[in-house]
């Protein structure tokens, strides 16, 4: 039993600067502090194999057939993300009710269907895939005939969605997702996106 949080896709220089996060360290600490946290990230592991039976990542799986667990462990992790390959993969691509790949509504990696899903674990010997990535009205969904489960744990995403927060609980041999939700608690009257870059998202869109 334990607490597993591969990072995400916003775990970057660039989503830093884009959403705020950059911005408000800067205002609060310092510039060397910010560095430290892009210096962290880094390193933070792209996924993790529980029990070599259920693989966690941010994203999803990727744009090829074929890649192995060997793979993934071999990724060069400490740079930041390309722009495409399965470390790009891991934090941005996303499930899709249909076959086969398609071409992401994001902009970069893909979209993979139920069919790519079972193959990646067949072939790499895995009973499922957990993944976040995407906000869920109930915090969870489970899709691909149970083998990819998503979770969302940011109850009320944006102050807007009004959706639930979940975790999930894995324990004992059978490693079942159990599913754990819970809703929005007060905050800070902070305006949203307060030390967003706004240049740099225009030029982003």
């Amino acid at each position: 039993m334990g607490h597993f949080s591969p990072p995400g896709n916003h775990e970057t220089d660039t989503m830093n600067q884009m959403y705020g996060f950059e911005g408000e360290v800067k205002a609060k600490y310092s510039t060397q502090m910010f560095q430290l946290f892009s210096e962290v990230f880094q390193w933070l592991p792209l996924a993790m194999c529980i029990n070599q039976r259920v693989l966690i990542m941010h994203g999803g799986l990727f744009s090829e057939d074929g890649v192995t667990l060997d793979q993934i462990r071999n990724i060069e992790r400490n740079r930041q993300p390309p722009d495409s390959g399965p470390m790009c993969d891991l934090l941005w691509s996303d499930p899709q009710p249909q076959d086969g790949r398609s071409t992401s509504k994001r902009g970069v990696s893909c979209q993979f269907g139920p069919d790519v899903t079972r193959r990646f674990l067949e072939e790499n010997g895995l009973d499922y895939i957990i993944r976040s990535h995407e906000v869920k009205a109930e915090g969870y969904e489970v899709t691909h005939n149970g083998l990819c489960v998503t979770v969302f744990s940011a109850p009320n995403y944006c102050d807007q969605m009004g959706n639930k927060g979940a975790y999930i609980h894995l324990s004992g041999s059978d490693l079942k997702p159990k599913f754990h939700q819970f809703d929005a608690v007060p905050h800070p009257n902070i305006k949203p996106m307060m030390y967003a870059n706004s240049l740099l998202q225009m030029g982003m869109m």
